[in-house]
């Protein structure tokens, strides 16, 4: 398949276009006009998730899917309008259109693990973001494969929130956790996940919603003190008070920090096959990619 990926350049895009490839498949990087003389390995086409005419551009008919890992606007109206612009030429053909959403719609499960068929509670830094899934998947009522998936909180290759628990650690000479040491978050490694999305847009069916997790809950005290670890710091998990997140990294962020969460991923493997095999968080954050 001929793909276009729109955030191919960020943590996840970059492991999923190499991940893509390796399956034979041809990556089409979108990239914003400000970006458009960076260094990329593949073809590239320029585009702005705030510009519909030139979504619509780039999705020309030798695309057989779309990708869309873009962050939101914050705007509904203009996430809206780009979902739109870039399913317009998917209309009638059948073709697969994939959206990343993520877990935090689904709010604090409590002692419930969560899964597709859970109802969302969506906190502030994704509110309207449910809507969005349900206007993408109404897109295969019009001959569009459309798919959402709703990615945990990824690690691996060094990067992403794990990345700022070890830069925190580091800069507080202790392992730290947001607001609540019994939060448990939902955790993938990236490329776990990057073999989740080819899945997915190879062989999910029209309409479908998918949770991409492997462990379910980790506890954010067993990740602090991994992140320690690789700091090279020790001694028991400090607090960090959410005001004082707040204040550091913008309310919105640090709450859903705080998010206590058990999500099951359990679907796409039984439904589609995925079989993740890279290392869990802990691990990964003590003695992996993150030392």
């Amino acid at each position: 398949m001929r793909v276009l990926l729109i955030g191919g350049s960020g943590y996840l895009g970059t492991v999923l276009a190499e991940h893509l490839s390796t399956l034979g498949h041809e990556v089409v990087v979108l990239t914003r006009p400000a970006k458009a003389n960076t260094e990329t390995p593949y073809e590239r086409r320029v585009g702005d998730l705030t510009d519909p005419a030139s979504l619509t551009a780039a999705v020309t008919p030798d695309i057989d899917a779309v990708i869309n890992l873009g962050q939101p606007s914050g705007d509904e109206a203009v996430d809206r309008a780009a979902i739109d612009a870039l399913t317009a030429p998917l209309r009638g053909t059948d073709r697969a259109f994939l959206y990343t959403s993520g877990v935090w719609v689904l709010g604090a499960t409590g002692d419930t693990t969560a899964d597709e068929a859970t109802p969302t509670n969506p906190i502030p830094i994704v509110g309207y973001r449910p809507a969005i899934e349900s206007h993408v998947l109404a897109t295969a009522q019009d001959g569009v494969r459309a798919t959402v998936v709703r990615p945990g909180v990824v690690h691996g290759r060094g990067g992403g929130i794990p990345a700022m628990l070890v830069d925190l650690a580091r800069r507080q000479g202790a392992p730290v956790a947001v607001a609540d040491l019994s939060v448990r978050w939902p955790m993938i490694h990236v490329d776990d996940l990057a073999t989740l999305f080819a899945m997915v847009v190879e062989n999910a069916p029209a309409g479908t919603l998918w949770h991409g997790v492997t462990q379910p809950a980790v506890s954010v005290r067993d990740l602090s003190v991994a992140a320690g670890q690789a700091a090279g710091v020790s001694g028991e998990p400090q607090v960090w008070p959410l005001e004082d997140a707040r204040a550091e990294l913008g309310a919105l962020f640090a709450d859903a920090l705080a998010l206590d969460q058990s999500v099951s991923g359990d679907a796409v493997r039984d439904r589609l096959g995925w079989q993740p095999s890279n290392t869990d968080a802990v691990a990964d954050l003590a003695a992996g990619s993150y030392r």
